[in-house]
Order: C-alpha cells, then sequence, then structure tokens
C-alpha cells in the first residue's frame, strides 16, 4: 500500500483491491470483514480523525491533489484510482473522488451506558437507511452519546446510510444490538429514562417539557415510518409521548420526529444545567 501516481499505475475496476472493496457495498461482506465504505471527502475528513479507522483510501490523482490534508493524513494508506475505478466504488452519480475503506464504530451498550450517557436515541426496527443516517446526524446535533440500532434495524454502515449522517457517523456511539427488550433493560438499569415516539401517545412532548420530565437522562425510542414501534418495545416504555400538530399536517415523518423530541431533552437538560 502508498500512494501511487500515473494513469499506467492507477488500479482499475479490475485491480483485485478495488473488487474487494467494491464487495462491502453488500451487507453480507460488510459483517464478514467488519469494514465499510465512506464515500466523499467530508465523510474521509471524519473517518480520518478516528484513530485506526480508516484502512486504505482510494482516490484519483485530482482528489488526492485537491484535498492535500486528508492526503498527507492519510499518508501511506492512499492509493490512486482511474476515473473508472473510482466509479466502481462510489454509490453516487456524481462521485467526489475519494472512498475509504474504514473498520466498523461499533459499541457495547454496557460501554456507552459506563459513561453515563444524558441522551439516547434508539432505532427500533428502521429500515430505511437514509431516516438512519438523518437521525445519527440530528442526534449528533442535538448531544445525544449514542445511537442504538436495536432489533432488526437496518445496517448503519450501508452506503445510503453513511452518506445521510454526514459524518456523524464517527462522532458518536454506534450500538447495534438484535434484542430490543435486552437494550430497554439495560437502558433502565443504566439510570435512564425511556420514552417512545409514537403519534398516537397518551403524553405530549410540550407537557413533559414542561413538567419538568425531561431534564433526567432520556432515551428516545423511534420506530419505522411504516410500521411504528414494536407493540411489545411500546408496552415497557415510561411514556408513549406524541409530538404536538398545531397545524392541518397529519403526522411528521421520523426524521422530523426525532429532531423535535431529541432537541426537547437537549433544551431540558441544558436549562438543568446538566452537561
Amino acid at each position: 500500500m502508498g500512494q501511487r501516481s500515473g494513469v499506467d499505475t492507477a488500479f482499475t475496476p479490475r485491480t483485485p483491491r478495488i473488487v474487494a472493496a467494491r464487495r462491502l457495498q453488500r451487507r453480507r461482506e460488510r459483517d464478514a470483514t467488519g469494514l465499510f465504505l465512506a464515500e466523499g471527502p467530508q465523510a474521509v475528513r471524519e473517518a480520518l480523525a478516528v484513530e485506526g479507522c480508516v484502512q486504505e483510501l482510494f482516490g484519483t490523482g485530482e482528489a488526492f491533489a485537491r484535498h492535500a490534508a486528508l492526503t498527507r493524513a492519510a499518508g501511506d494508506r492512499t492509493s490512486v484510482v482511474t476515473e473508472d475505478g473510482l466509479a466502481a466504488l462510489a454509490e453516487t452519480v456524481r462521485p467526489q473522488g475519494l472512498v475509504a475503506v474504514c473498520r466498523q464504530l461499533d459499541v457495547p451498550l454496557s460501554v456507552t451506558l459506563a459513561k453515563l450517557p444524558r441522551l439516547v436515541a434508539v432505532l427500533a426496527g428502521i429500515r430505511d437507511p437514509g431516516n438512519a443516517g438523518t437521525v445519527l446526524r440530528t442526534a449528533d446535533a442535538a448531544g445525544a452519546a449514542a445511537v442504538v440500532f436495536a432489533g432488526e434495524a437496518v445496517d448503519p454502515y450501508n452506503g445510503k446510510a453513511v452518506r445521510a449522517s454526514a459524518g456523524s457517523l464517527f462522532h458518536l456511539d454506534v450500538v447495534r444490538e438484535p434484542d430490543s427488550g435486552r437494550v430497554l433493560a439495560a437502558l433502565r438499569d443504566g439510570g435512564l429514562r425511556v420514552f417512545a415516539a409514537d403519534a398516537y401517545g397518551e403524553a405530549d412532548l410540550d407537557d413533559l417539557a414542561d413538567s419538568g420530565r425531561l431534564a433526567a437522562p432520556t432515551a428516545w425510542l423511534f420506530g419505522s415510518e411504516a410500521h411504528g414501534l414494536p407493540a411489545e418495545i411500546v408496552a415497557i416504555a415510561d411514556a408513549r409521548v406524541r409530538v404536538p400538530l398545531h397545524g392541518r399536517a397529519e403526522s411528521l415523518n421520523l426524521a422530523a420526529a426525532a429532531a423535535v423530541c431529541l432537541y426537547a431533552s437537549a433544551r431540558a437538560l441544558r436549562m438543568k444545567g446538566t452537561p
């Protein structure tokens, strides 16, 4: 490995390392190797900031020249590719010249809870990678410590999810736990209240905020737009919470509802003076 220059030496779509990296576009290969692809300079920049995350950085000669700081940060992990080689790795229509092979960043829930988090988002059974990535980004912006992918949730290392997170995937704890009941029990044992975002919930978000109940360590549960939260999960949450709708809209989409709930908690924690 190491940076190489020149058209004759650049990797092509048929180069074995490109072929191997391209397989990471499939979940089965990501699960087997513990690796994933991060595309574009923003994702690459955030990945490089995490020690040991970037295993190899592929880029065109022009992209390496344009993003000299990233090229220097990657050091001998860089490999020059042709435009066709880059296109084989990228999943966007207009790739930005850089694709990194990264180590997955999963953190056990026990490790997250040992840090005494104040705010956690739980995605229970969410299948849409764009929504998952957007919630990751929103949770990061709201100051959440972790996003937990519970049950049969989408792979957070899906290319679309990684892109939608806009680099936030590399900022907070990513937890994957197939047993949703175990997640809720662990969160409660860790001292967090568990609120389920539900359009038909009996509790009103504004009322919770006004009563001060959001000023405590909280885990928010979010389900898929199509099916909502699993009934067995809702049943053991501390409360089913609806976002008040003051206009004529029927509902909010998942990403918008998550933003409203997480920021309501973030504001309550800030007003209480909780770091």
